[in-house]
């Protein structure tokens, strides 16, 4: 999250008329993140989330705000896009696409132990479940695709070692996507960014998942692999916590158990869930978008996980 495009008050107070909300009380931008303008709102009918799209277009966003709205109506704690007196949940602020929607209790578990990883597979499986009847469909514009764009434009900013392991992961990576076994993997909607960063905890009791700006429809595991290589591992070293990430599986599969199909390909899902972020975060560190509050993260963390899922596949 981050500030890209300034919200004045009286901004914020037509919103909340048209909405229905009362009076506005504070207004405060959120720091951190890269995609998209944040704001905490503080009205008279409680507290908000403001979010203002700079990438994604109104054609785009009905697919992740009516997933919020569909999984926090089948009891996923997830935010809860607002509508106005017409039923709409997309608005307009500051010439933007913008979404108003609940905030979640709690905090972010950024030391997350066996009990929070556990506490996240479980509830990333019923998510899952819940997404299965979901009727609309946007594929993950961050996916292979993407990568295979993308991996161009970084590639003259970067070593030689580098390069070379990031053209050897992709065309790895084209290579897994064409087989059979790659077909046959459950799909539906995936939150595909479930950092910790992204989960709220009251104590060791998970209150919510945010953030589903990344969402779209891809393969269950892949989504899974994303939450392991980032509450499962060392920060420092990027390598596998055995410990946590058993937990996270474990309590995974009580509610969804994986299939035949997806067992044998979890190392090479961790070793994309990896790439895919090293990308991003290559693409936004050398090639930044002027905000007011903007941290880029480090693209060598991702470098680390994927080196260590190269060299240690985790076998289920």
């Amino acid at each position: 999250m981050a500030v890209f495009t300034e919200v004045s008050p009286k901004e914020a107070r037509d919103l909340l008329r048209r909405l229905r909300l009362g009076k506005l009380l504070e207004l405060r931008g959120i720091e951190g993140g890269i995609e998209n303008t944040n704001y905490f709102v503080t009205c008279e009918q409680g507290e908000y989330v403001l979010t203002l799209f700079e990438r994604l277009t109104a054609e785009q966003l009905p697919f992740y705000l009516h997933l919020m709205k569909h999984l926090a109506h089948a009891g996923i704690p997830v935010p809860d896009p607002q509508a106005d007196a017409h039923g709409a949940i997309l608005h307009q602020v500051a010439g933007k696409p913008a979404a108003l929607a609940t905030k979640l209790r709690g905090k972010s578990q950024l030391a997350p132990q066996a009990v929070h990883c556990a506490a996240v597979g479980d509830m990333l499986a019923r998510m899952h479940l819940a997404g299965r009847d979901y009727q609309r469909q946007q594929p993950n514009l961050r996916g292979l695709p993407w990568w295979n764009e993308t991996v161009p434009v970084v590639l003259p900013h970067i070593g030689a070692e580098q390069a070379a392991l990031l053209q050897s992961e992709l065309a790895y990576q084209n290579h897994v996507a064409t087989s059979s076994a790659y077909a046959a993997l459950p799909r539906g909607p995936v939150h595909a960014d479930l950092f910790r960063d992204n989960v709220m905890f009251d104590g060791d009791a998970l209150t919510g998942f945010f953030d589903f700006y990344f969402a779209g429809v891809d393969t269950f595991l892949f989504d899974l692999a994303v939450c392991l290589n980032d509450w499962c591992i060392d920060l420092d070293t990027g390598a596998h916590d055995p410990q946590r990430a058993q937990a996270m599986i474990d309590a995974y599969q009580a509610v969804r158990p994986l299939t035949a199909h997806e067992r044998p390909l979890l190392p090479a899902m961790l070793r994309a869930g990896a790439l895919r972020f090293w990308i991003s975060r290559l693409w936004d560190f050398y090639l930044p978008r002027e905000a007011s509050m903007l941290k880029p993260h480090d693209p060598a963390h991702f470098e680390r996980v994927l080196r260590q899922r190269v060299a240690q596949p985790v076998l289920l």
